[in-house]
């Protein structure tokens, strides 16, 4: 029988078959990993996610959109859950009651006021059908703070944390200084503290957010403004005198809570005008001078056996004299015999007097017997170079006061008082040094060593413009063979009255040209009684210079 051209189509349809099965079966395990890895894409994507609230490790129902400028969670749901309530207010407003601070917020505005305290939100609070949404920043500013509470927002799971915060142990260092009719509170912490400030009659009181204070106030305070402070780890109260009223802000590096007390209106209050017509005006009328050391801390000790404090006694009293014959001011020593006077007494005495201007003299030192010239200082909680720090090192040494050495870290804080309350002084301290540090370059020819700043401790109190000079090295063999004769020093008096009568001048608005005296001629000794004139300190034995800078 002869074949038709139909008959090999049952083997073309087999071979069809079995290369589509083929197929099918190579296709399997790609539909088997697809279909093992859509639930893991689904649950990716952000449209068929649920967003979901966990507080302290338990899930609860909040109700949360999610916009293009953040999530929006519900207000009632979370206050709830938190023990917190929500309550209508005046003017269609709501009102929540967070640590016994009233929170009012409305709907469609981005302002919310806690207590006196306003804060602008990422977003405007939105109403709902279960009441208003408030941002992710309402929650932390709001709540988080007073309540200790954490609240951290995972975008890619759609998921509010909210966790207890732990409590921290903060210290906290408080002192209390008065200077020219303001009282000044600091308050230091070693960190930023979460802190709410509350305004009481006649009270400041600073109240710690999730955390617990370890306070150190003065056991003794006497002030016109401020009547105590109290501390607890709960909170600071600072109680006000009657009728006292207070600003505060902060400063960095450390942080430290500053409250400025002052009466209203005390300068004018009560004033009268003296029968003579006199005016009290601006000038230099009180000059206070300090010579370094004195007692049992000599301080620096020259080659020849020339001791620091006993020069800085002979130039300060010849100063003094020379001041009150040349410019008419009144002069004060803070010592005028060999007697150790502690530091925060020097500058304390300054202050007692009324001063217009502090000047503590010293002489300077070097492990090197090269070093010379004339170096000016005034008040900063930072010194300018390495050199300056080690400068106040050397001389904060001595007795701060008479019960002994006060705690490093109080000690600090007081600087940062002082240099607080300096601040106003900082401009005219720094014209004095640098009219003292010219006139002694120019006149003596000294090496320019420059003006420099440095936390001077002896410097610290004084509630005026204030300075301390090197006027020398007594190190040096040269410099302790000059300082030891009268004419010399006769020239480094006249250098600094020349200084001074400038910075009067221009104190008293006058122009310090026209009334600067001419330069005394080098080798001459000024005219008049002056203590400088006088022979030099004898001497004691040779000792070997001091290595204290």
């Amino acid at each position: 029988m002869k074949p038709t051209p139909e008959s090999p189509r049952p083997l073309a349809r087999t071979s069809s078959r079995v290369r589509l099965r083929r197929r099918v079966l190579l296709a399997l395990p790609l539909v088997a990993l697809l279909l093992t890895l859509l639930p893991m894409w689904l649950a990716a994507q952000p449209e068929g996610r649920s967003p979901t609230v966990v507080l302290e490790g338990r899930e609860i129902s909040v109700p949360i959109a999610i916009g293009a400028a953040g999530p929006l969670f519900g207000l009632n749901a979370i206050a709830e859950a938190l023990g917190l309530r929500v309550a209508p207010g005046e003017g269609g407003s709501t009102v929540l009651t967070v640590a016994n601070q009233p929170v009012v917020l409305a709907a469609g505005s981005p302002i919310v006021t806690v207590g006196e305290e306003i804060l602008s939100l990422s977003q405007p609070v939105t109403p709902g059908a279960n009441g208003l949404s408030v941002p992710l920043d309402f929650l932390r500013k709001v709540l988080g703070d007073p309540l200790s509470y954490t609240f951290d927002w995972a975008p890619e799971s759609s998921r509010l944390t909210i966790a207890r915060r732990e409590s921290r142990q903060v210290p906290v260092f408080v002192d209390v200084v008065h200077l020219q009719g303001t009282t000044t509170v600091v308050l230091q912490f070693p960190v930023a503290p979460r802190y709410r400030i509350d305004r009481g009659q006649s009270r400041i009181t600073v109240t710690p957010q999730g955390d617990r204070l370890a306070p150190s106030i003065p056991p003794h305070l006497e002030d016109p403004l401020v009547m105590r402070v109290d501390g607890t780890p709960d909170q600071i109260s600072i109680v006000l005198r009657p009728g006292a009223t207070f600003e505060s802000y902060t400063l960095e590096n450390p942080f430290r809570l500053v409250f400025d007390v002052h009466q209203p209106g005390q300068a004018t209050a009560g004033a009268t005008v003296p029968l003579s017509g006199a005016v009290d005006r601006p000038g230099v009328r009180t000059i206070v001078i300090d010579p370094g050391h004195g007692g049992p801390e000599t301080g620096a000790i020259g080659p020849g056996g020339t001791r620091e404090k006993d020069l800085n006694l002979v130039l300060a009293q010849a100063l003094a004299s020379r001041l009150s014959e040349r410019l008419g001011v009144r002069t004060v020593l803070t010592r005028s015999s060999d007697v150790a006077i502690p530091l925060d007494t020097r500058a304390a005495i300054a202050n007692q007097n009324k001063a217009d201007l502090f000047l503590s003299i010293h002489l300077n030192s070097s492990l090197g017997a090269g070093a010379h010239g004339a170096e000016t200082y005034f008040l900063s909680t930072q010194a300018s170079d390495a050199r300056a720090a080690d400068s106040a090192l050397a001389e904060n040494a001595g007795p701060a006061d008479n019960s002994g050495a006060a705690d490093s870290a109080l000690q600090d804080l007081q600087l940062m008082l002082w240099d607080l309350a300096q601040s106003r002084s900082l401009a005219e301290s720094q014209r004095v040094a640098n009219a003292i540090q010219a006139e002694l370059n120019q006149a003596l020819e000294l090496r320019d060593r420059g003006v420099k700043q440095a936390p001077f401790r002896v410097l610290m109190g004084a509630a005026m413009p204030a300075v301390l000079v090197e006027l020398g090295f007594v190190s040096n063999p040269d410099e302790e063979k000059k300082l030891q004769d009268a004419a010399y020093r006769a020239q480094l008096v006249d250098a600094l009255v020349r200084a001074i009568g400038r910075y009067k001048d221009i104190a008293e608005g006058r122009d310090p040209a026209a009334s600067t005296a001419p330069t005394t001629p080098e080798g001459a000794v000024p005219s008049g009684a002056n203590p400088a004139t006088e022979p030099a300190p004898a001497a004691p034995p040779a000792a070997k210079p001091s290595p204290r800078r």
